[in-house]
């Protein structure tokens, strides 16, 4: 932990005081085997900013300051933040698919984020909070976005019947939302028994250890050999993916989620032959209004991953370490900066 100067307020920014800060995967591979995501060479054409910079995209937090031309804010007002970077100029934006923004970024990889007593973000990024959304559930607003975004593309309906390649937050989160969305079948795989676990409390219908059972085989075994509707990659693995398009039905949608950090390869005749819809989903956009409401009607419970929380000046050993021990079982656990 380190002590910066304090960082200026645009007249269009909003100035945080930072209550929690989730640890993200990309949060981990940033840390682990960095820097991709982060500008080294070149300031970031819409936040400015290059190396070193403040991580952290998953945060709430409550308004110390607003910018000159932002009304909409009060001092003390309870906000999470929508990290995306937007220009507001090249086509993606004007279509307002500013998640597909030329110079697409996140407050916390291409700017400064959320693990810092302080934020500085565009007044665009931030949205008011109701008092029925904790600062817990809050904190996990952000990858639940990326995950109802996901459900959204693959278009998945009552009565549907899915399986979700990965455990980790964003699958335990699809489990969450596939729950409320009706699916009547909703198998999750992963290699960790603690995971699997969660994933049954969540609603998941058949937990799937694949280093013991093949994904694909109880997808047939849940569907009377016909495979599942709809398949989510969560984890960014070839083994997942294979995995999740052997699960699907003729007729089936398979959706990325995932990142990868490798070039994977699909079968195409697979695809061809069963024609299967291949979906990918980056980001989210237009979301967080609705995922807001739905945490705050009780429908669904974002923070029931976090499995644990730790202080800023303990974020290495108690977060970032935890995280990225593969036996620990850890899923998702915030940062307090302020204490």
């Amino acid at each position: 932990m380190e002590t910066r100067a304090r960082l200026a307020l645009p007249a269009d920014h909003i100035r945080i005081a930072v209550t929690y800060c989730a640890i993200c995967g990309s949060d981990l591979n940033e840390y682990a085997s960095g820097p991709h995501a982060i500008p080294i060479y070149a300031p970031h054409p819409v936040s400015r900013v290059q190396a070193p910079i403040i991580l952290g995209h998953e945060f709430c937090g409550r308004v110390l300051e607003a910018g000159d031309d932002v009304h909409d804010f009060v001092q003390g007002q309870r906000v999470v933040i929508e990290p995306e970077y937007r220009c507001m100029r090249c086509d993606a934006c004007r279509r307002g698919d500013y998640n597909l923004c030329q110079h697409t970024g996140f407050a916390g990889l291409t700017g400064h984020g959320g693990m810092a007593d302080e934020a500085v973000v565009p007044a665009y990024m931030v949205h008011a909070l109701p008092d029925s959304v904790s600062d817990e559930q809050a904190a996990v607003i952000e990858p639940a976005a990326g995950c109802l975004h996901a459900l959204r593309r693959g278009r998945l309906s009552a009565g549907e019947t899915c399986l979700i390649a990965g455990a980790g937050p964003m699958g335990l989160l699809l489990v969450q939302l596939a729950k409320v969305a009706g699916a009547r079948e909703i198998i999750v795989s992963d290699v960790t028994p603690k995971r699997l676990a969660l994933a049954g409390e969540l609603g998941a219908t058949r937990a799937v250890d694949v280093t013991k059972e093949s994904l694909g085989e109880a997808a047939a075994e849940a569907t009377d050999g016909r495979g599942v509707d709809i398949a989510f990659e969560t984890v960014g693995l070839q083994s997942s993916l294979d995995e999740a398009l052997m699960g699907l039905r003729k007729g089936g949608r398979l959706v990325l989620v995932g990142q990868f950090d490798t070039h994977p390869r699909i079968d195409a005749a697979a695809l061809v032959g069963r024609e299967i819809d291949v979906i990918s989903a980056v980001g989210y956009r237009n979301i967080y209004p609705d995922l807001i409401a739905m945490v705050a009607d009780r429908l669904f419970d974002p923070s029931r991953i976090v499995t644990a929380k730790t202080d800023l000046s303990r974020v290495v050993e108690m977060g970032f370490e935890r995280l990225l021990d593969p036996k620990g079982g850890a899923v998702k656990i915030l940062v307090s900066p302020n204490g």
